[in-house]
């Protein structure tokens, strides 16, 4: 059966015993792979996880069935992850389905599924199977995200520093649930305790978008500085931060500038177009952004949205070297901002 966000969200924080399987699957993998490490949460830290590919579940189907059967050798709790499931793992999840009482959940995550696929079919049909897609966030859904995960970690969020926390992680689900953990902790909030969270705690903890790798980077690349770019690729890639929520970040603020361009190139100045935007722009940012628009052609930066657009994809590719070329192109926006500086 079909679930949506506060539903999947509910059940992976109670793992109600009638649920065999959850799928999790979208084009935002990074908000499936988070709503995953809910069950796993739940479960607790002595909680085993068994990692399954679904290429070894065709050669050996009932593995599955038996694996979520099994009772841990110590008798703790225990997990079974497909990541990536594909059709192949068809067969081993209707031999699930169809066996007798499992112990362990089983959660599987896929990408992007066709409604053809045998898989979604499978999972949207029966009554022992959760599915629910995750979608790119944009803001203010990523907006009110980050101001539900806040709540877990007893914060509360204003409209302006959720905005920050937002754009700082690239509309990531996972990245903004690290930085609010951050958060809550330099805070001391929690559940029983609420706090009400402000921009400058968040500042003084590094997770605002200026002072954020992402916003460094960002504003290098857009400033064709390929050097600084680098640096800050290697900084973000040594935190874990590669792929999607960069090249997010990246077209987050190129569609920005695309739409202030073109408020320029009907005659309103730099200044006087990124001034409408108000609180929408942190303050800091304000230099940064009249520059950009000031520089960019409107061509260069549809261009440079191309890019980025396809790099995305690159990355969700199966078999890619995805976060390597997603760091060229980059480099490459970079360079070529070099030239109409």
């Amino acid at each position: 059966m079909k679930a949506n966000q506060g539903q999947i969200t509910r059940a992976l924080d109670s793992l109600p015993a009638d649920i065999r399987l959850y799928l999790l699957y979208g084009p935002d993998e990074a908000s499936s792979l988070a709503l995953a490490k809910r069950a796993e949460r739940t479960l607790g830290a002595d909680a085993e996880r068994i990692d399954l590919s679904s290429s070894s579940l065709k050669e050996d189907p009932a593995r599955l069935s038996d694996e979520a059967q099994s009772l841990s050798l110590f008798g703790d709790k225990r997990s079974i992850r497909i990541h990536p499931a594909t059709e192949d793992s068809v067969p081993a999840i209707t031999a699930l389905l169809e066996a007798g009482r499992t112990e362990n959940p089983v959660i599987a995550i896929a990408g992007a599924l066709k409604p053809s696929s045998a898989l979604l079919k499978i999972a949207l049909a029966h009554p022992a199977v959760m599915a629910c897609p995750s979608y790119v966030m944009e803001g203010r859904d990523a907006e009110a995200v980050a101001v539900n995960i806040a709540r877990e970690f007893g914060l509360r969020l204003p409209a302006d520093v959720a905005r920050l926390i937002a754009t700082a992680a690239g509309y990531d689900r996972a990245i903004m649930a690290q930085e609010i953990d951050k958060l809550a902790l330099y805070l001391d909030a929690a559940p029983e305790r609420p706090v009400e969270a402000t921009a400058e705690a968040l500042a003084e903890i590094g997770a605002s978008v200026n002072d954020s790798a992402l916003s460094r980077l960002v504003d290098a690349v857009m400033g064709g500085r390929s050097d600084a770019a680098a640096g800050a690729l290697e900084r973000l890639g040594e935190d874990g931060i590669t792929g999607i929520p960069v090249l997010r970040a990246m077209m987050k603020r190129l569609a920005l500038v695309a739409e202030i361009r073109s408020e320029v190139e009907a005659g309103t100045s730099p200044e006087a177009a990124v001034e409408r935007r108000g609180k929408a722009v942190f303050f800091k940012e304000k230099p940064a952004l009249v520059r950009d628009v000031s520089r960019w052609p409107a061509d260069k930066i549809s261009a440079a949205m191309a890019l980025m657009v396809k790099a995305e994809r690159g990355v969700k590719s199966a078999g890619s070297a995805g976060d390597i070329m997603a760091d060229h192109d980059i480099i490459r926006t970079a360079r070529g901002a070099a030239r109409f500086r």
